[in-house]
């Protein structure tokens, strides 16, 4: 499916990005998001597409169109693990850490690693 598929390349990208093989990683989000693009042209209330959506974005540094994604999903799925965390990410990347503590507090009790992530990016800024 068009989800798997770019949801693949994502999982590839992340690995690029790591090794600092930052152009690379974003080629691959920047194909990951057509394919989600096209997946939520048929599907529109699936939160795990507009999360994969907004993640691509954010990567590629469109910030504000990500947001909205983010936002839309969490209209769907307000407790969506990825997107609270994702969107905690974002609102620590543009300075609004009061935000990204509204999603920590969603996440809070999950004991899941999106919270210890999100909690460990706020702590440092």
């Amino acid at each position: 499916s068009l989800y798997k598929s770019g949801e693949k390349l994502v999982l590839k990208a992340k690995k690029l990005e790591k090794k600092n093989k930052i152009e690379k990683a974003n080629k691959l989000y920047l194909k990951a998001y057509d394919k989600f693009e096209k997946a939520y042209a048929k599907n529109k209330k699936n939160a795990d597409i507009l999360n994969y959506l907004g993640f691509t974005l954010r990567k590629t540094g469109r910030l504000e169109e990500a947001e909205k994604f983010y936002l839309e999903g969490l209209q769907l799925d307000a407790g969506h693990l990825g997107i609270n965390e994702y969107l905690g990410e974002l609102y620590v990347q543009t300075g609004r850490i009061e935000l990204a503590k509204e999603r920590l507090q969603v996440l809070n009790g999950c004991n899941c690693e999106e919270y210890d992530e999100l909690k460990e990016l706020i702590e440092k800024n």
